[in-house]
Protein backbone atom coordinates (compact mmCIF):
# COMPACT_ATOMS: atom_id res chain seq x y z
CA UNK A 1 0.00 0.00 0.00
CA UNK A 2 1.23 3.49 -0.89
CA UNK A 3 0.20 6.00 1.78
CA UNK A 4 0.49 9.79 1.66
CA UNK A 5 -0.34 11.66 4.86
CA UNK A 6 -0.80 15.45 4.88
CA UNK A 7 1.87 15.93 2.22
CA UNK A 8 2.67 19.62 1.79
CA UNK A 9 5.34 21.24 -0.35
CA UNK A 10 6.16 24.94 -0.11
CA UNK A 11 8.75 26.43 -2.45
CA UNK A 12 10.54 29.76 -1.89
CA UNK A 13 8.39 32.75 -2.66
CA UNK A 14 6.54 31.29 -0.86
CA UNK A 15 4.55 29.09 -3.25
CA UNK A 16 2.49 26.15 -2.00
CA UNK A 17 2.67 23.43 -4.66
CA UNK A 18 0.94 20.80 -2.51
CA UNK A 19 -1.35 21.44 0.43
CA UNK A 20 -2.09 18.55 2.82
CA UNK A 21 -2.57 15.69 0.35
CA UNK A 22 -3.93 12.44 1.84
CA UNK A 23 -4.08 9.28 -0.29
CA UNK A 24 -4.02 5.52 0.07
CA UNK A 25 -3.33 3.60 -3.13
CA UNK A 26 -3.43 -0.18 -3.37
CA UNK A 27 -2.37 -2.53 -6.19
CA UNK A 28 -3.70 -1.69 -9.64
CA UNK A 29 -3.83 1.46 -11.75
CA UNK A 30 -4.53 4.79 -10.07
CA UNK A 31 -4.95 7.96 -12.13
CA UNK A 32 -3.77 11.44 -11.18
CA UNK A 33 -5.43 14.29 -13.08
CA UNK A 34 -4.97 18.03 -12.92
CA UNK A 35 -4.40 21.10 -15.05
CA UNK A 36 -0.87 22.32 -15.73
CA UNK A 37 0.60 23.63 -12.49
CA UNK A 38 -1.81 21.69 -10.28
CA UNK A 39 1.02 19.88 -8.47
CA UNK A 40 1.06 16.50 -10.25
CA UNK A 41 4.79 16.49 -11.06
CA UNK A 42 5.69 17.69 -7.57
CA UNK A 43 3.64 14.91 -6.03
CA UNK A 44 5.21 12.26 -8.24
CA UNK A 45 8.74 13.43 -7.43
CA UNK A 46 7.94 13.22 -3.73
CA UNK A 47 6.50 9.71 -4.16
CA UNK A 48 9.69 8.67 -5.99
CA UNK A 49 11.91 10.04 -3.22
CA UNK A 50 13.40 12.65 -5.56
CA UNK A 51 11.98 15.61 -3.65
CA UNK A 52 11.38 15.97 0.08
CA UNK A 53 8.03 17.35 1.25
CA UNK A 54 7.97 20.36 3.53
CA UNK A 55 5.73 18.40 5.88
CA UNK A 56 3.91 15.07 5.76
CA UNK A 57 4.85 11.46 5.18
CA UNK A 58 4.99 8.95 2.31
CA UNK A 59 5.27 5.21 2.92
CA UNK A 60 5.31 2.20 0.60
CA UNK A 61 4.40 -0.81 2.71
CA UNK A 62 7.06 -0.60 5.47
CA UNK A 63 9.38 1.84 3.65
CA UNK A 64 9.44 5.46 4.81
CA UNK A 65 10.11 7.21 1.49
CA UNK A 66 10.87 10.58 3.09
CA UNK A 67 13.35 9.38 5.71
CA UNK A 68 14.90 6.50 3.75
CA UNK A 69 14.49 7.21 0.03
CA UNK A 70 17.38 4.86 -0.81
CA UNK A 71 15.29 1.91 0.41
CA UNK A 72 12.70 2.72 -2.25
CA UNK A 73 15.08 2.28 -5.18
CA UNK A 74 14.68 -1.47 -5.58
CA UNK A 75 10.90 -1.26 -5.34
CA UNK A 76 10.45 1.65 -7.77
CA UNK A 77 10.03 1.88 -11.53
CA UNK A 78 9.85 5.40 -12.92
CA UNK A 79 9.04 6.69 -16.39
CA UNK A 80 9.39 10.48 -16.66
CA UNK A 81 7.58 12.32 -19.42
CA UNK A 82 10.79 13.01 -21.34
CA UNK A 83 13.05 9.98 -21.21
CA UNK A 84 16.49 10.49 -22.75
CA UNK A 85 17.97 7.86 -25.06
CA UNK A 86 21.22 7.56 -27.00
CA UNK A 87 19.84 7.65 -30.58
CA UNK A 88 22.79 5.75 -32.09
CA UNK A 89 22.20 2.65 -29.96
CA UNK A 90 19.79 -0.11 -30.86
CA UNK A 91 16.80 -0.70 -28.64
CA UNK A 92 18.47 -3.75 -27.11
CA UNK A 93 21.76 -1.94 -26.52
CA UNK A 94 20.00 1.02 -24.91
CA UNK A 95 17.99 -1.23 -22.64
CA UNK A 96 21.04 -3.29 -21.63
CA UNK A 97 22.86 -0.08 -20.75
CA UNK A 98 19.98 1.10 -18.57
CA UNK A 99 19.71 -2.28 -16.86
CA UNK A 100 23.43 -2.17 -16.04
CA UNK A 101 22.98 1.29 -14.53
CA UNK A 102 20.20 -0.13 -12.38
CA UNK A 103 22.59 -2.87 -11.17
CA UNK A 104 20.55 -5.75 -12.58
CA UNK A 105 23.45 -7.77 -13.98
CA UNK A 106 25.95 -8.03 -16.82
CA UNK A 107 26.88 -10.25 -19.74
CA UNK A 108 24.52 -13.05 -20.69
CA UNK A 109 22.17 -12.41 -17.79
CA UNK A 110 21.60 -8.81 -18.82
CA UNK A 111 21.04 -9.86 -22.45
CA UNK A 112 18.44 -12.44 -21.38
CA UNK A 113 16.66 -9.92 -19.16
CA UNK A 114 16.64 -7.29 -21.91
CA UNK A 115 15.19 -9.76 -24.40
CA UNK A 116 12.49 -10.76 -21.93
CA UNK A 117 11.53 -7.14 -21.30
CA UNK A 118 11.46 -6.34 -25.03
CA UNK A 119 8.97 -9.16 -25.51
CA UNK A 120 6.84 -7.81 -22.66
CA UNK A 121 6.54 -4.37 -24.27
CA UNK A 122 6.16 -5.78 -27.79
CA UNK A 123 9.49 -4.49 -29.12
CA UNK A 124 11.28 -7.79 -29.80
CA UNK A 125 10.97 -7.37 -33.57
CA UNK A 126 12.58 -3.90 -33.34
CA UNK A 127 15.31 -4.80 -30.84
CA UNK A 128 18.15 -4.36 -33.36
CA UNK A 129 16.89 -1.11 -34.86
CA UNK A 130 18.52 2.15 -33.77
CA UNK A 131 16.49 4.16 -31.29
CA UNK A 132 16.69 7.21 -33.57
CA UNK A 133 14.35 5.35 -35.94
CA UNK A 134 11.78 4.53 -33.26
CA UNK A 135 8.36 6.16 -33.25
CA UNK A 136 7.19 8.06 -30.19
CA UNK A 137 5.18 5.08 -29.00
CA UNK A 138 8.12 2.71 -29.45
CA UNK A 139 10.31 5.01 -27.34
CA UNK A 140 7.66 5.09 -24.65
CA UNK A 141 7.51 1.29 -24.65
CA UNK A 142 11.29 1.14 -24.37
CA UNK A 143 11.07 3.51 -21.42
CA UNK A 144 8.45 1.24 -19.88
CA UNK A 145 10.77 -1.72 -20.31
CA UNK A 146 13.46 -0.13 -18.15
CA UNK A 147 10.86 1.04 -15.63
CA UNK A 148 9.50 -2.47 -15.02
CA UNK A 149 12.93 -4.12 -14.88
CA UNK A 150 13.44 -5.87 -11.57
CA UNK A 151 9.67 -6.29 -11.02
CA UNK A 152 9.19 -3.09 -8.98
CA UNK A 153 6.40 -2.94 -6.43
CA UNK A 154 5.57 0.66 -7.44
CA UNK A 155 5.48 1.98 -10.99
CA UNK A 156 5.23 5.76 -11.46
CA UNK A 157 4.38 6.98 -14.97
CA UNK A 158 4.36 10.63 -16.04
CA UNK A 159 2.33 11.27 -19.22
CA UNK A 160 3.16 7.89 -20.83
CA UNK A 161 0.86 8.46 -23.85
CA UNK A 162 1.44 12.18 -24.48
CA UNK A 163 1.95 12.96 -28.16
CA UNK A 164 1.16 9.44 -29.41
CA UNK A 165 -1.14 8.61 -32.30
CA UNK A 166 -4.31 6.59 -31.57
CA UNK A 167 -2.76 3.26 -32.60
CA UNK A 168 0.30 3.74 -30.40
CA UNK A 169 -1.88 4.85 -27.50
CA UNK A 170 -3.87 1.63 -27.75
CA UNK A 171 -0.67 -0.41 -27.67
CA UNK A 172 0.54 1.45 -24.57
CA UNK A 173 -2.87 1.00 -22.94
CA UNK A 174 -2.59 -2.76 -23.39
CA UNK A 175 0.90 -2.86 -21.87
CA UNK A 176 -0.14 -0.71 -18.90
CA UNK A 177 -3.24 -2.78 -18.20
CA UNK A 178 -1.09 -5.93 -18.03
CA UNK A 179 1.47 -4.26 -15.76
CA UNK A 180 -1.16 -3.08 -13.28
CA UNK A 181 -2.24 -6.63 -12.46
CA UNK A 182 0.75 -7.25 -10.20
CA UNK A 183 1.84 -3.87 -8.84
CA UNK A 184 0.82 -0.37 -7.81
CA UNK A 185 0.79 1.90 -10.87
CA UNK A 186 0.47 5.65 -10.41
CA UNK A 187 -0.44 7.26 -13.73
CA UNK A 188 -0.18 11.04 -14.01
CA UNK A 189 -1.72 12.50 -17.15
CA UNK A 190 -3.69 15.39 -18.60
CA UNK A 191 -5.44 12.98 -21.00
CA UNK A 192 -8.72 12.18 -19.28
CA UNK A 193 -9.44 9.35 -21.71
CA UNK A 194 -6.42 7.42 -20.40
CA UNK A 195 -7.87 7.49 -16.89
CA UNK A 196 -11.35 6.54 -18.10
CA UNK A 197 -9.94 3.54 -19.98
CA UNK A 198 -7.31 2.33 -17.50
CA UNK A 199 -8.00 3.43 -13.93
CA UNK A 200 -10.53 1.93 -11.50
CA UNK A 201 -9.91 4.99 -9.29
CA UNK A 202 -8.50 8.46 -9.83
CA UNK A 203 -7.77 11.72 -8.04
CA UNK A 204 -7.90 15.34 -9.18
CA UNK A 205 -5.48 17.99 -7.96
CA UNK A 206 -6.39 21.66 -8.18
CA UNK A 207 -3.87 24.32 -7.16
CA UNK A 208 -2.07 21.81 -4.95
CA UNK A 209 -5.16 20.53 -3.17
CA UNK A 210 -6.71 17.09 -3.53
CA UNK A 211 -10.29 17.91 -4.52
CA UNK A 212 -11.64 14.59 -5.77
CA UNK A 213 -11.00 10.87 -5.31
CA UNK A 214 -13.54 8.63 -7.04
CA UNK A 215 -14.19 5.90 -9.56
CA UNK A 216 -14.84 7.08 -13.13
CA UNK A 217 -18.28 5.46 -13.00
CA UNK A 218 -19.32 7.24 -9.79
CA UNK A 219 -17.96 10.57 -10.99
CA UNK A 220 -19.80 10.37 -14.31
CA UNK A 221 -23.02 9.30 -12.58
CA UNK A 222 -23.14 12.63 -10.72
CA UNK A 223 -23.88 14.34 -14.06
CA UNK A 224 -26.62 11.94 -15.19
CA UNK A 225 -29.73 13.91 -16.10
CA UNK A 226 -27.97 17.25 -15.62
CA UNK A 227 -25.94 17.56 -18.84
CA UNK A 228 -27.29 19.01 -22.06
CA UNK A 229 -25.82 19.76 -25.47
CA UNK A 230 -26.83 22.22 -28.16
CA UNK A 231 -25.66 25.07 -30.42
CA UNK A 232 -22.92 27.14 -28.82
CA UNK A 233 -24.61 30.50 -29.35
CA UNK A 234 -23.82 33.08 -26.72
CA UNK A 235 -27.36 33.62 -25.48
CA UNK A 236 -27.91 29.98 -24.58
CA UNK A 237 -25.03 29.90 -22.09
CA UNK A 238 -25.88 33.03 -20.05
CA UNK A 239 -28.52 31.40 -17.83
CA UNK A 240 -27.08 31.29 -14.26
CA UNK A 241 -28.85 27.95 -13.73
CA UNK A 242 -26.32 26.36 -16.08
CA UNK A 243 -22.56 26.36 -16.53
CA UNK A 244 -20.70 25.33 -19.68
CA UNK A 245 -18.56 22.26 -19.25
CA UNK A 246 -16.90 22.64 -22.63
CA UNK A 247 -17.41 23.56 -26.26
CA UNK A 248 -16.67 21.17 -29.10
CA UNK A 249 -16.84 20.91 -32.86
CA UNK A 250 -19.28 18.50 -34.50
CA UNK A 251 -19.23 18.35 -38.31
CA UNK A 252 -17.59 21.77 -38.30
CA UNK A 253 -20.24 23.35 -36.06
CA UNK A 254 -19.59 24.62 -32.54
CA UNK A 255 -21.58 22.86 -29.84
CA UNK A 256 -21.72 23.48 -26.10
CA UNK A 257 -22.37 21.22 -23.14
CA UNK A 258 -24.26 22.73 -20.23
CA UNK A 259 -24.35 21.42 -16.66
CA UNK A 260 -27.48 22.22 -14.68
CA UNK A 261 -26.53 23.67 -11.29
CA UNK A 262 -30.05 24.72 -10.24
CA UNK A 263 -32.38 21.79 -9.60
CA UNK A 264 -35.39 21.70 -11.91
CA UNK A 265 -34.15 24.42 -14.27
CA UNK A 266 -35.21 23.88 -17.88
CA UNK A 267 -32.43 23.93 -20.49
CA UNK A 268 -32.66 26.13 -23.59
CA UNK A 269 -35.13 24.78 -26.13
CA UNK A 270 -32.35 23.91 -28.59
CA UNK A 271 -30.51 21.78 -26.01
CA UNK A 272 -31.08 18.06 -25.43
CA UNK A 273 -29.90 15.61 -22.73
CA UNK A 274 -26.55 13.99 -23.48
CA UNK A 275 -24.55 11.14 -21.96
CA UNK A 276 -21.78 12.65 -19.76
CA UNK A 277 -18.13 11.66 -19.93
CA UNK A 278 -15.24 11.80 -17.49
CA UNK A 279 -13.93 14.78 -19.45
CA UNK A 280 -17.07 16.73 -18.55
CA UNK A 281 -16.48 15.87 -14.88
CA UNK A 282 -12.84 16.94 -15.12
CA UNK A 283 -13.56 20.38 -16.56
CA UNK A 284 -16.21 21.08 -13.94
CA UNK A 285 -14.04 19.91 -11.04
CA UNK A 286 -10.90 21.84 -12.01
CA UNK A 287 -12.96 25.02 -12.39
CA UNK A 288 -14.66 24.48 -9.05
CA UNK A 289 -18.17 24.14 -10.52
CA UNK A 290 -18.55 20.53 -9.32
CA UNK A 291 -17.64 19.32 -5.84
CA UNK A 292 -17.34 15.55 -5.49
CA UNK A 293 -15.26 15.67 -2.30
CA UNK A 294 -11.89 14.10 -1.54
CA UNK A 295 -11.98 12.94 2.05
CA UNK A 296 -14.75 10.36 1.71
CA UNK A 297 -13.06 8.61 -1.17
CA UNK A 298 -9.45 9.16 -0.25
CA UNK A 299 -8.69 5.51 0.42
CA UNK A 300 -8.03 3.77 -2.86
CA UNK A 301 -8.21 0.12 -1.90
CA UNK A 302 -6.90 -2.77 -3.93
Amino acid sequence: MLRLRRVTKVFPGPFTALDGVDLEIGPGMFGLLGANGAGKSTLMKIVCGLLAPTTGSVTLDDVDVVREPERLRGALGYLPQDFGFYPGLTGREMLEHLLCLKGLGRGRSIRALADELLVTVNLASAADRRVEGYSGGMRQRLGLAQAIAGSPRLLVLDEPTAGLDPEERQRIHGVLADLARERIVLLSTHLVEDVAVLCPRFAVLRAGELVTVATPEDAIATLDGHLFEGPADEGATQDPAFVTTRTLLTSGKRRARLYRVAAGAAPPATYAPVTPSLEDVFFLVVRGDLHLGARAGSRAAA
